[in-house]
């Protein structure tokens, strides 16, 4: 017997650890999305603007609770998908990393709509005729 024998066991937890890998470098890339955000004023921008729309993406970009929220969902939606891929088709793998995926997805589209938000709210209280 060889040490590749005694792995052989351990190798769809290496292809989901590397699932995962994947799926949380994805959604890695989206963390800052939103706030990043320049919305549309009613009338030209004044001399301020640029500042306090540096400002107030900052502020969007610090709200870390979001990632955190985005992570947690993507876990969820790991276990979720193991769940079903397994009693589906037999395959728990594929199952975790579309579910690590698409709950990670749609927490990030969220997270990057409230961040928008910010960016929209915090000018306006800065006196920016925001509209969208």
């Amino acid at each position: 017997m060889t040490i590749f024998d005694l792995m052989a066991p351990l190798k769809p937890f290496r292809l989901f650890s590397t699932g995962m890998i994947a799926a949380s470098g994805l959604l890695a890339g989206c963390a800052d999305s939103g706030a990043n955000y320049t919305p549309i004023l009613d009338g030209a921008p004044t001399a301020q603007f640029q500042a306090d729309l540096g400002d107030c993406q900052a502020l969007a970009r610090n709200q870390r609770q979001f990632d955190q929220e985005t992570a947690a969902a993507a876990v969820l939606g790991a276990g979720a998908g193991a769940l079903l891929g397994e009693f589906d088709d037999g395959d728990a793998l594929g199952g975790a990393i579309f579910g690590a995926l698409a709950g990670g997805a749609a927490a990030g589209v969220d997270a990057s709509e409230r961040r928008q938000s910010i960016v929209k709210e915090c000018l306006r209280g800065r006196g920016h005729a925001v509209v969208g």
